[in-house]
């Protein structure tokens, strides 16, 4: 099935997301040096200046700027993103100490991989199983009292912020109906209320593509052939017609997973759900710098695979579309 796509066009993607990679990155190695002394806001205002200056020799912050953007560099290349700041480097250390409790900290959001992993498999599964038939349907009553609830319904998702919904999610179906927990993770109880807060847009979105996609081919001659043979307009809007509408829907779920990968931020920390979302947003509340590189490193991989993964199926879902072309 992927001998279809041209392995110098793989290639050139993949060299082109690691170029886009680095810049993302090295973007957020500026940020991070500019939003104040992280040593000073571990010691905190009690702290000794000499003590401040052993817990920067120790976290790098030392070193010129080109060597920190050198080890940065390398640490990308390797795997290793630094040691976090949140455990070990709490206290004055003597020079050349070693720190038993000190962790690395691309293993810490690898840990919380799965849980996001987890969160926006489930938002994106459910969104496309919901907003594909919905589109489809429109397509097929156009005009019709279906049609514009759906398109109501679409416009809303895309309208609605994703904090606000997920607040009025708890408070109906965790307070007041007591029917999910507000919060945790273990249980596919746990994911239903993260996932419908996250899904609302993408439903939104792919039911407003997939309906405009859908409407373009089902005016083309060869449905009007179809219709005129006998052949029911659901069975040709499913079987004959989704195929060559599908390349613009997919680009669509694939943005929208883009949304969902970068949207966890907020979710997971309204509904306590352990992932890298809430990972990133604990290491900017204590400015732990290489805690915060490696998980936006974390979340900006996920990102440049799945626009990845939708250009290579272009050619999969239509074998007109020539690659690197």
């Amino acid at each position: 099935m992927f001998g279809a796509i041209p392995g110098g066009y793989f290639l050139s993607r993949l060299v082109a997301s690691i170029v886009m990679l680095v810049v993302v990155m090295s973007l957020v190695f500026i940020a991070d040096r500019q939003i104040g002394d992280p040593a000073r806001m571990i010691m905190g205002t009690t702290a000794t200046e000499a003590d401040i200056l052993e817990v920067r020799e120790r976290m790098g912050l030392e070193d010129p700027l080109w060597v920190q953007y050198r080890r940065f560099l390398a640490g990308m290349a390797t795997g290793d993103m630094g040691e976090t700041f949140r455990y070990g480097i709490s206290k004055p250390l003597n020079h050349g100490a070693n720190l038993p409790d000190s962790r690395k900290t691309l293993p810490i959001a690898l840990e919380r991989l799965p849980a996001t992993l987890f969160l926006a498999s489930v938002t994106i599964l459910f969104s496309v199983l919901v907003a594909l038939p919905l589109g489809i349907y429109a397509a097929v009553r156009p005009r019709s009292l279906g049609d514009r609830i759906v398109n109501v319904v679409s416009l809303a998702g895309v309208s609605i912020v994703e904090y606000w919904f997920a607040l009025v999610l708890i408070l109906v179906f965790a307070v007041q109906l007591n029917l999910l927990p507000t919060s945790g993770y273990g249980t596919f109880s746990h994911v239903i209320l993260p996932a419908l807060a996250l899904s609302l847009r993408p439903i939104g979105r792919i039911t407003q593509i997939a309906r405009s996609s859908m409407l373009d081919e089902l005016a083309k001659p060869y449905v009007r052939a179809a219709r005129g043979r006998g052949i029911p307009t659901s069975r040709i809007a499913w079987i004959h017609t989704l195929k060559n509408a599908a390349i613009p829907i997919v680009t669509t779920i694939g943005d929208e997973t883009i949304n969902v990968v970068t949207g966890v931020i907020i979710i997971e920390t309204v509904f306590g759900w352990p992932g890298i979302g809430a990972l990133t947003v604990e290491a900017l509340g204590i400015r732990d710098v290489p805690l915060i590189e490696a998980t936006i490193f974390l979340l900006v991989l996920m990102v440049l695979i799945v626009n990845l993964v939708v250009d290579l199926l272009y050619s999969i879902l239509n074998p007109r579309v020539k690659l690197g072309t």
